[in-house]
């Protein structure tokens, strides 16, 4: 009996390495996915600040009521100028949305590996608990907690 149990023991000390490693890449990735929302955030804010700069401009050229070919010339690079800063900002921000979700997603995921990892201990430990008490009991919870802890591990992965 105490072969099997410390088969067992470790059975569970390779899916544990194998959820903690799993669950270690996606908190990274979270990371990474989190920070690229950032990044795009702050291009977007960059790219409104600079459209508001325009409106800005012609709200200056229209109060000053400029009649010169110059400044007729000025509003039409700033309305085709704002167009793009518009169209800019629409994109990056569907890619900020985008970014945040994928964090959204591996943070999910990451919360089952985590969960995955501490039913995988919790099932080593109780299984280990055999050898301090001889009582089946131990290995047989261990093995409960194990695989419930195996299949959180794996809908980490289809998830």
């Amino acid at each position: 009996m105490g072969r099997r149990v410390g088969v067992l023991a470790a059975v569970l000390a390779v899916a544990l390495a194998i959820v903690t490693i799993a669950s270690h890449r996606t908190h990274t990735a979270a990371i990474i996915d989190k920070s690229s929302a950032n990044d795009a955030w702050q291009h977007y804010q960059s790219t409104r600040v600079k459209y508001h700069n325009l409106e800005l401009g012609e709200s200056l050229a229209t109060v000053l009521d400029s009649k010169s070919p110059a400044a007729a010339q000025m509003l039409a690079s700033y309305a085709a100028q704002e167009k793009k800063y518009d169209q800019q900002a629409k994109e990056i921000q569907e890619e900020a949305r985008k970014a945040e979700q994928a964090a959204e997603g591996d943070e999910r995921r990451a919360l089952r590996y985590d969960i995955g990892e501490g039913l995988i201990e919790i099932g080593l430990v109780l299984t280990s608990l055999y050898f301090i008490s001889r009582k089946k009991m131990f290995p047989a919870m261990g093995i409960i907690a194990g695989v419930a802890g195996i299949v959180f591990g794996i809908s980490g992965l289809v998830m």
